[in-house]
This record gives C-alpha cells, structure tokens and sequence, in this order.
C-alpha cells in the first residue's frame, strides 16, 4: 500500500507512451482544485491518469472519474490505480463531452486535454457543475489558454491564469545542468454559481 505524500514522483507512475502531468505541474494544478475529502471530481483527458490518482489518495471519501479517449491509456490509468491501492477511481472510456453525460455532478474539474472541444467541455461543465466549484485547465498552446480564458469569462468565472516553468538538474560529464520541461499553464476558474 502507498503511503501517501503529496507530489509522486513521475518515476513511480506507469506511463508507457501516453502523456502525463509531470509532478511539479501536478502539484500546483491539484493545489488550484482546493479539494476535500467527499468531493466528486472528473479529470478529463486523463493520460496515465497521474492527476486522477493523487485527486483518489486525497479524496478518499469521494470518486475520481478519469475520462480519456485513447484506448492505449484506459490500462495504464487502471494499472496506476492499482500500484497505489486506490478504488475510488473509474475510468470512463470516450471522448468528452459525450463521456460526461451520465457521470454525477463534480465539485471540481480537471481538463489536462480537450480533443480540441474546449468550448462544448466548457459548455457541459457549466451546467453540471456543483455550485462554488472549481475548473482547473492545462495548456500548453497559446491558442488554448485563448479559448479557455474566453469560454471560462463569458461563462462568468472568476478566472486566474499562471505559467509554470521547470526545469530539472541532469548530469552532463563532471557538471550539472538544468534541462527545462515545457512550460506549462495552468487556469483556475472558481463558479460564481
């Protein structure tokens, strides 16, 4: 059984070659999510599910539901799930937002991908989120932090945007230097249902 500290590290996670939220960026977006222990939360392009299992070790008394359409990654959210002991996560096959029809209402809202549908994903979640939720967005084009500050403000949010730059020290000969991962924005949008 895991033992759970905030931030796992990416080496612990079971990735194969589908994308994942790296532990820096992870931290900060699920920090952003401010979430309790019964909360209802949807990670939509779940990847490795990374996001989903760190949201499950925290909400132990709520459901994680990790939505994904790449059906190389629907094994390796459940393989994480199960390396960390967790059973309060389904996984939920299909592209969003149809995948979203039937899932109970969230409290909070993780979009680490949008198949290019931001603003129809946006659209449900406004009218299936819980009140005082919060929609939590990963980007790393320009063009989507554009769609999904727009959508988020015409949707009468309260809306923050950060970058988040990392970079990592790698050993290169006798020395070490820093190897920078993508920047990465996050957007916090809390409902002013």
């Amino acid at each position: 059984m895991w033992e759970y500290a905030f931030g796992i590290p990416d080496s612990l996670f079971i990735r194969g070659d589908v994308p994942m939220t790296k532990e820096e960026v992870r931290v900060i977006s699920l920090s952003k999510l401010r979430l309790k222990k019964d909360f209802t939360v949807w990670d939509i392009g779940a990847g490795t599910g990374s996001v989903s299992v760190e949201a499950a070790l925290y909400c132990t008394e709520g459901r994680i539901y990790a939505v994904e359409k790449d059906e190389n990654a629907f094994e390796l959210i459940r393989q994480n799930a199960e390396a960390f002991g967790i059973s309060n996560l389904t996984v939920v096959p299909g592209d969003a937002p149809e995948a979203l029809f039937d899932l109970p209402p969230p409290d909070r809202v993780f979009i680490g991908g949008s198949g290019g549908k931001m603003e129809e994903i946006l659209a449900l979640v406004k009218k299936r989120l819980k009140q005082g939720g919060i929609v939590v967005i990963n980007a790393i084009t320009l063009e989507t932090v554009h769609r999904a500050q727009d959508c988020l403000c015409a949707g009468g949010y309260e809306v923050e945007a950060i970058l988040v730059n990392v970079s990592r020290s790698a050993r290169v000969g006798g020395s070490h230097i820093m190897q920078a991962l993508n920047p990465v924005f996050i957007l916090s949008a809390k409902s002013a249902q």
